[in-house]
């Protein structure tokens, strides 16, 4: 099982920097891809990134890369979203997810463990 608790969300300016972090009390952490999602106000969630269970291996959306970096802390059970220069489009909740194997996919159905989300608003 994973339960997944998002934070760092909030609001910030456009080109400002978020770093939002996700802990799992789960027991399978370690082995499982993580990614991160987010949906917009009116619109379906989207793929944002995803890591590997080892943290070699990442994949990103073409509207966040270059801006986002995911990674994360096997020891701690965390991953992370670093998120710099953001715009306002990027405003959205944020939600992380485990994934149901080791596959770095950008497919929600690949995912089957989902955090409550955290808002993250850039002012223009």
């Amino acid at each position: 099982q994973v339960q997944l608790v998002e934070s760092g969300g909030g609001l910030v300016q456009a080109g400002g920097s978020l770093r939002l972090s996700c802990a799992d009390s789960g027991r399978t952490f370690s082995s499982r891809t993580m990614g991160w999602f987010r949906q917009a106000p009116g619109k379906e969630r989207t793929f944002a990134a995803a890591i590997s269970w080892g943290g070699a291996n990442t994949r990103y959306a073409d509207s966040v890369k270059g801006r986002f970096t995911i990674s994360r802390d096997n020891s701690k059970r965390t991953v992370y979203l670093q998120m710099n220069s953001l715009k306002p489009e990027d405003t959205a909740v944020y939600y992380c997810a485990a994934g149901r194997s080791t596959f770095v996919s950008g497919d929600e159905e690949e995912y089957d463990g989902w955090g409550q989300g955290t808002q993250v608003t850039v002012s223009s």
